[in-house]
């Protein structure tokens, strides 16, 4: 990872070519991300459609969390507003002969606000084997607005306001094993603890950028797993402390970064890995996008769930095997 102070000479550097080996199957799995068997599964749907009897007081609620669920995911799959996303799934239930009854715009919309997830785990598709190596990152998520067009059109300032959407990734399948969703001022140290609590088995290695910095975080990560290796760039002006205490994890980087220099260290601690979840975050702004459609937070949480659900679904079903292609020699 060069630094960035290279970057004007970086153009010179020839990038790194890579091929899928595996591409007939990774385009057969495109192309059933594109499926609504893939999103509806009748059995399930058939068993869990109707909302279990309510023990309480209160209306009873006719639909389920699945039913609410699915018509959410068809509507952010296919970019469909809740009004389309209902005719959607009313047609497919009917081309396939079944009298189920879909929730209508209004239901939807709010029942989202008190949506919980039946999966704690955020439908993982392939279970941990071991120790997760966590990789952590936020990003910041557009809101509905006026936006700049008021700006340019009236030359009236809006207050432009975002919300945060931290991630917890599994390096070793890429998938998303936590999340938070924050307003704009929350700082991303606040957020480790939240998201390592919806981590349930132990983990190896947590990795994050420089903004993670910090006795918090590393306090957060031993408070859960005592044994995991933390892997976080200390500041530019951090120097190792001067009393006789044990030298921690932090302490022994600045040491390693001082004595070899900040590629070396970056290089013996797989610092690269974290540009997985850069990579984790770009996919979520193309496929579900950069600006959230709900209004209100806890709408918007939900949003942000199901849209973590999808893009675990649609790596399960199409997953690349890459490999780089070496340069060719004169």
């Amino acid at each position: 990872m060069p630094f960035k102070h290279n970057t004007s000479r970086r153009h010179r550097i020839e990038k790194m070519k890579f091929r899928v080996t595996n591409w007939p199957e990774y385009e057969a799995g495109l192309r059933h991300r594109g499926s609504l068997t893939l999103w509806v599964s009748m059995p399930e749907a058939l068993s869990r459609w109707q909302a279990p009897r309510r023990k309480t007081r209160g209306d009873q609620h006719r639909y389920s969390d699945l039913a609410i669920e699915t018509t959410l995911t068809l509507g952010l799959v296919f970019g469909l507003r809740l009004r389309q996303a209902e005719g959607l799934l009313e047609s497919v239930l009917k081309l396939m002969g079944l009298a189920l009854a879909v929730p209508d715009h209004t239901t939807l919309s709010r029942r989202a606000r008190t949506w919980q997830s039946p999966n704690k785990r955020h439908d993982r598709q392939v279970p941990p084997e071991g120790p997760v190596h966590v990789l952590v990152d936020s990003t910041g998520l557009q809101v509905y607005g006026a936006g700049q067009w008021l700006e340019e059109k009236h030359g009236a300032r809006s207050r432009r306001s975002w919300r945060k959407l931290h991630l917890a990734l599994d390096a070793d399948s890429g998938e998303i094993i936590a999340h938070t969703l924050t307003d704009q001022d929350t700082g991303d140290v606040s957020q480790v603890e939240p998201l390592l609590d919806q981590i349930g088995g132990p983990i190896g290695q947590f990795t994050a950028d420089g903004a993670y910095d910090g006795k918090r975080t590393y306090d957060a990560v031993i408070d859960h797993s005592a044994a995991a290796a933390i892997v976080i760039p200390p500041r530019v002006n951090a120097v190792e402390p001067f009393d006789d205490r044990p030298a921690g994890q932090r302490d022994q980087h600045i040491a390693a970064i001082g004595r070899d220099g900040r590629m070396k260290w970056q290089v013996s601690n797989g610092y690269g890995k974290r540009s997985l979840v850069e990579t984790a975050i770009g996919r979520y702004k193309s496929t579900i996008g950069r600006r959230l459609r709900a209004r209100s937070l806890p709408v918007q949480k939900t949003e942000v769930a199901i849209g973590c659900a999808v893009l675990n679904r649609m790596l399960a079903c199409a997953r690349p095997k890459s490999a780089r292609r070496k340069a060719a020699t004169a």
